[in-house]
């Protein structure tokens, strides 16, 4: 982890600190649906917004090559490249006053967890908002061709005894992911576990951030991955290993990636945040118009943005998924959405999981009061206003989309968290 100089708290910076917390926590209670001035233009034209080279920040970058931050008034949004998840955190720290970023392009679990000082620097909590969620599906799980002859798919069972074979050896199996806790430790982590294999003592889990993951598996630092794309379509392009499953393929039409920004620049400029979601709103259903994904992919392919040749992004982004061992979908079900399905959305209840799954993994005390953390962080009613000035009448009645169920037959009830938790046998509490 990075770590970042923390000058010393004098007692009048944490009174001071403690002052800020409370005056926000008092704005949301007198605003509910937000402090929104009707007909007001933003309090800000500015906003430094970060991505990583993933195919599910197209809303992000599409917003600012096709002029919809502009539409909207932010007139002078950057939007800058991360190196890394653990970058993404330490710049939200820092923020654009610290030469930082105010929001980003971001793994759903990581605004709690940075919120709830889980990952932060002396766990110093920095309180973030979701404003939207970016996409739905269509992130993958990836295994080196050295476990070609095994045709690894959905049930990842079939690496339990090589596993534990290199584990006897005292080489244990290497599994990569983008960030603890974030949603590509937790896909993997469900996937092995459902095979009956224990990603904490059975494998070695290393972080990997996403545009490394290729050159990792090349070199055999790793076994398998779980990242988005387009590296899992580039690793199958390379011929240095094959898809295993569509993460889609274990949560039919799950959350992924969030919109989210740090809840101090959210509270002083509540238009400019509703002025920045309309426009990646915008953004999101150009995005996801099937006659507009050449361009995509050839626009976020750029040098400038990530590097990657068009034909590595363009298939998976039209469904077409050659899983590199034989495998060929040309119509998947499973391709990313970004605005289809309300992907758009933040549901509460999609949070709930994120929230439970941590807790599962250790991330979280057992008591954790999931709904506190929820109405700190989610901010949907932001999305709704947005919503509701873009003319979008299309938006979800609930905030909750109900029973989720998942490929091994386990469900999540939002309401009760604690049955789905008793129902899985691998896990960090009793």
């Amino acid at each position: 982890m990075t770590r970042i100089p923390t000058p010393s708290l004098s007692r009048r910076s944490i009174l001071k600190t403690t002052a800020t917390a409370a005056l926000l926590t008092a704005m949301k209670a007198a605003f509910p649906s937000g402090a929104f001035a009707q007909g007001a233009g933003p309090e800000t034209t500015k906003a430094t917004l970060g991505f990583i080279a993933l195919t599910d920040s197209s809303p992000l970058i599409i917003a600012k090559e096709k002029g919809f931050f502009d539409k909207h008034g932010m007139t002078e949004v950057n939007v800058v490249k991360q190196a890394s998840w653990g970058t993404t955190r330490d710049n939200l720290v820092l923020g654009s006053a610290g030469n930082g970023i105010d929001g980003a392009h971001i793994l759903t679990p990581m605004p709690y967890l940075i919120s709830a000082g889980k990952v932060t620097q002396n766990n110093q909590p920095l309180p973030m908002s979701i404003l939207a969620r970016l996409n739905l599906d269509a992130q993958a799980i990836s295994v080196g061709s050295a476990y070609a002859d095994l045709k690894v798919g959905i049930d990842s069972g079939v690496l339990k005894e090589v596993f534990a074979k290199k584990k006897a050896e005292g080489t244990a199996a290497k599994v990569a992911m983008t960030f603890p806790g974030g949603t590509h430790d937790l896909w993997i982590r469900y996937w092995l576990a459902a095979g009956g294999i224990d990603p904490d003592t059975d494998v070695e889990t290393i972080v990997v951030p996403p545009p490394q993951m290729v050159a990792n598996m090349k070199v055999g630092t790793m076994d398998c991955f779980c990242v988005g794309e387009p590296w899992n379509a580039q690793l199958v392009n390379q011929g240095i290993g094959y898809t295993a499953v569509n993460t889609a393929e274990i949560w039919d039409k799950h959350p992924e990636k969030s919109f989210a920004m740090r809840s101090d620049w959210v509270e002083a400029n509540p238009n400019a945040a509703k002025a920045l979601t309309m426009a990646i709103m915008e953004a999101q259903q150009w995005c996801d118009d099937m006659a507009n994904k050449d361009e995509l992919a050839a626009i976020i392919g750029k040098r400038a943005w990530f590097n990657v040749p068009a034909k590595d992004i363009v298939g998976r982004l039209k469904g077409q998924y050659d899983y590199g061992n034989g495998k060929v979908v040309d119509q998947s079900p499973h391709l990313m959405k970004f605005w289809a399905d309300h992907a758009s959305y933040p549901y509460q209840s999609h949070d709930a999981w994120f929230l439970t799954e941590d807790m599962r993994w250790g991330k979280y005390a057992p008591d954790t009061d999931i709904k506190a953390l929820i109405s700190k962080v989610n901010r949907e009613d932001i999305w709704r206003a947005a919503a509701k000035d873009l003319g979008i009448t299309d938006v979800p009645a609930s905030t909750s989309r109900g029973l989720e169920t998942f490929f091994d037959g386990k469900t999540f009830d939002p309401a009760n968290p604690e049955a789905y938790l008793q129902s899985l046998s691998i896990k960090r509490f009793a």
